[in-house]
C-alpha cells in the first residue's frame, strides 16, 4: 500500500474513531475532528503531510515509487 493511500485509511480511522469518541465519551472529541479536517485542508493546500514523512522513514513508498519499482520489474533483462 502507498503512503497516499495509508494516509487515506487513516485520515478515515481517525474521523470514525473520532465521531463514536464523541458520541460515547465526551463531546469535546469533536475537536478532534476539527483538528483531522484542519490537516487534510492544509496537506492539500501545502503538500505538506507529517504523517506522510513518517510512514516514507518507516519504509513506505508513494505511488511514483511503486511504479517505478513496477516498471523496472517488467522490463527484459
Amino acid at each position: 500500500m502507498s503512503i497516499e493511500r495509508s494516509v487515506e485509511v487513516l485520515v478515515g480511522f481517525m474521523m470514525i474513531l473520532s465521531l463514536l469518541l464523541t458520541y460515547f465519551v465526551h463531546p469535546g472529541f469533536v475537536w478532534m475532528s476539527v483538528v483531522v479536517s484542519v490537516n487534510v485542508i492544509q496537506q492539500a493546500l501545502t503538500g505538506f503531510c507529517p504523517v506522510a514523512m513518517l510512514l516514507h522513514k518507516l519504509g513506505r513508498k508513494t505511488e511514483g515509487e511503486l511504479a517505478v519499482e513496477a516498471l523496472g520489474r517488467s522490463l527484459p533483462a
